[in-house]
């Protein structure tokens, strides 16, 4: 999988909140002063080439969708930022966030059922 810039992780977020859409569908739920359209059409057209979105044609207006799960790219992006920044170790990621985050036991405690109960129902 490709990693994404900011500018097209952005994107992504809106079409993983909103579902299918237009260029122009997408920029109405965008924050004014909304970005020009051709802007964000050249995003999307480069997502489309990394093989995160697919397109259907209405006659000269294309609707795009998601092809790839958040989940998915979460998953990828949270691997490659260990492997980056944590020599590969999950035990150093979860030892900066609880030391950088100030984790209670308690919450650490919660994370860590939610974990076990998640493999139990996988």
């Amino acid at each position: 999988m490709l990693k994404l810039t900011k500018a097209e992780e952005e994107v992504m977020q809106y079409f993983w909140e909103h579902g299918p859409s237009t260029v122009s569908g997408l920029i109405s739920y965008m924050e004014e002063p909304h970005p020009p359209h051709s802007t964000i059409s050249s995003i999307v057209r480069i997502l489309e080439k990394k093989g995160f979105l697919d397109h259907k044609a209405y006659g000269r207006t294309y609707e795009y969708k998601p092809i790839i799960e958040k989940a998915k790219y979460s998953k990828f992006s949270i691997r490659r930022l260990v492997s980056t920044y944590f020599e590969g170790s999950m035990n150093e990621l979860v030892s900066f966030l609880v030391k950088e985050n100030d984790m209670s036991l308690k919450d650490l405690s919660e994370v860590i059922n939610k974990l076990e109960n998640q493999k139990v129902n996988d």
